[in-house]
């Protein structure tokens, strides 16, 4: 694949580059000369006692598609994928998904209750759960319904609206296993009941394993209290598992012996197949890749020559092992170079230096990961589930790369 560079040749191509676009630079203005921001004095220390981003980053915030649902209270917004550098998601950047509005917590009269077959039931202050032996980890968070609008063919033209259902931070917490150490979790107690303190009463049933293996109840994200649209005082963290399950503003948690989605004879777990029937308990949100730069609200083809793909991968069945980039609609592959750290369901850069002269182009990325699985196709997840689902949808995506530099969502069958 002759438009892919090695790393000798794309800095060799960058420094031709740059030095031509200096040259051009100077002839309109010299770029040298002392601008205003250099001559006087600016802003002291005190003016923004909470800091906050550029004005000439403006535009670079979270987006809602009013159509999708009848209120914005049960709404989502969009992360800016595109805008973002390395795989931590800012806190005001995080994408939210509400059922009953933005919950506004008192932490000093909220109460985490943890009930049911338990030796000991146990209600906890969050300066309590503070006291308590404290980890921190980075985690992806993933609506299951990121990609959902594409299933039936291309609806949205940008990054931020196809994938933007997925943030990446660092949360800080207690471990859900040493809850239920506490509390003398029952051994018949295999389902817990999370409940969050929202006016939707918002509720999830988890299997014990999985509250055992990774599970916390975090207060802190990226350094900092949770925010309001992230649970504040505590949420519950489900790595890997879809993002409906980690509830915001949690309050309680009952021990059970099944599922109470069972009890009520309902699952609020199901992807509606092509025939008709449901496929069940599909918590786990599958590899996952997309490119982010170039993309439809990021061309960055202003001119011919070197450019760089770049975007994000994971999985939450573990470590992304690689992922492959397709310049010409997944004929031929090129491995891309990851960013490190890469870590247990956790976002991961991807990047591939490329060259650009005005050709079409229709650029994938497909990755991978260390239990083995690849990410399909289009036709491969259509040929199972069809199309009636707006579930889990994470099929390669594709640009398409116009002459003019434009790129556009498409798909490809």
């Amino acid at each position: 694949m002759t438009n892919a560079l090695n790393r000798r040749g794309f800095l060799a191509a960058g420094a031709a580059s740059a030095g031509a676009l200096a040259a051009g630079s100077a002839k309109a203005a010299n770029p040298f000369e002392p601008k205003e921001w250099g001559q006087f004095l600016g802003a002291g220390v005190d003016d923004e006692p909470y800091g906050t981003p550029s004005e000439y980053e403006a535009h670079v915030i979270r987006r809602n598609v009013p159509w999708l649902t009848a209120d914005s209270v049960s709404s989502i917004n969009f992360t800016p994928l595109a805008d973002l550098e390395g795989f931590i998601t800012p806190n005001g950047l995080h994408f939210e998904r509400h059922h009953g509005g933005r919950a506004i917590v008192d932490p000093a009269e909220h109460r985490l209750m943890i009930h049911g077959l338990v030796d000991k039931p146990l209600v906890f202050s969050l300066d309590d759960l503070k006291r308590l032996p404290s980890i921190s980890r980075f985690y992806f968070i993933e609506c299951a319904a990121n990609g959902g609008m594409e299933w039936r063919g291309a609806q949205l033209n940008g990054c931020q609206f196809t994938h933007g259902m997925v943030s990446c931070v660092q949360y800080t917490g207690v471990k859900l296993s040493t809850l239920m150490e506490m509390v003398g979790a029952k051994p018949n107690g295999k389902w817990v009941l999370a409940e969050g303190a929202d006016a939707a009463g918002m509720n999830r049933s988890i299997p014990m394993e999985k509250i055992m293996d990774d599970c916390m109840i975090a207060w802190a994200q990226n350094g900092e209290a949770l925010r309001p649209g992230q649970g504040y005082p505590m949420r519950l963290v489900v790595p890997g598992f879809e993002g409906n399950m980690w509830v915001k503003w949690i309050r309680r948690l009952e021990i059970g012996d099944m599922p109470w989605f069972a009890r009520e004879e309902t699952s609020k777990y199901t992807d509606l197949l092509e025939d008709g029937r449901a496929r069940m308990f599909t918590w786990v949100q599958d590899c996952n890749s997309v490119i982010t730069r170039p993309s439809p609200e990021k061309p960055w083809l202003d001119r011919k020559g070197f450019h760089m793909i770049s975007g994000l991968a994971w999985s939450g069945r573990g470590s992304v092992k690689g992922v492959d980039i397709s310049l010409d609609g997944g004929n031929n592959w090129i491995p891309a170079d990851l960013e490190g750290p890469v870590m247990p369901k956790c976002l991961t850069r991807f990047n591939l230096p490329f060259d650009w002269q005005g050709q079409e182009m229709l650029i994938q990325s497909r990755a991978y990961d260390d239990t083995g699985y690849v990410q399909p196709t289009f036709a491969q997840n259509r040929a199972v589930r069809g199309v009636n689902s707006i579930y889990h949808n994470n099929s390669v995506h594709t640009w398409h790369i116009k002459p003019d530099g434009r790129v556009e969502n498409v798909q490809l069958v």
